[in-house]
């Protein structure tokens, strides 16, 4: 596997590039709207000083990582983050993607998602996973654009919102294991279940 943080990348519209601190105000422009987090993890950001703990805890304390995947998406017109692709750490390799609300449905989630998830690929990574809020399709079709397929269904108390969630869990492996999954999730779920897709 190839260790790289967050090398750029271009694409048609898109730059996608490190988080800097001056990208705070950018950053709680995009986190502080409540349609938009309405299936992210985290409450709203309700000021600036939280948008720069978040940006801090989030994203430039990964940079002095050995290895990393988190992003800033920006317009190529102004390079001022609009959205962001990050991929966790952990064994669940989950890629996760948040974008200000006037860039939904133009293709920019779908773009800048592929473009990471083939970086990740061609660093030597074997699998990526992704998961959704059933009541968030739209997220879910973004997954099957990076060829990603359904695996399984899952009930989650989601935390810090603690709610209950049911999501779908989507993979793709890039080494041609088509029978690995990611069980985690599953493993520790009282609700679980495969659905008809």
């Amino acid at each position: 596997m190839i260790y790289e943080n967050t090398p750029e990348i271009t694409t048609e519209r898109l730059i996608l590039r490190r988080f800097t601190a001056d990208d705070a105000e950018a950053l709680f422009e995009i986190l502080k709207d409540e349609e938009a987090n309405t299936f992210l993890p985290w409450f709203p950001l309700k000021n600036l000083d939280e948008a720069r703990q978040f940006l801090r805890q989030k994203f430039l304390d990964y940079y002095d990582e050995r290895s990393a995947y988190r992003y800033a998406v920006c317009l190529k017109a102004d390079n001022k983050p609009i959205g962001y692709v990050l991929l966790t750490d952990d064994e669940s390799r989950s890629l996760g993607y948040g974008f200000k609300r006037e860039h939904w449905h133009r293709g920019i989630a779908t773009e800048a998602a592929s473009a990471v998830a083939e970086r990740i690929k061609n660093a030597g990574y074997d699998y990526i996973t992704a998961t959704h809020d059933v009541n968030n399709p739209r997220s879910g079709d973004v997954m099957k654009k990076l060829g990603m397929t359904y695996r399984y269904s899952y009930e989650e108390q989601w935390q810090p919102k603690d709610i209950a969630v049911t999501f779908r869990l989507y993979q793709v492996n890039f080494d041609g294991d088509a029978k690995r999954t990611y069980m985690e999730y599953w493993d520790k779920a009282s609700v679980r279940f495969v659905e008809e897709m």
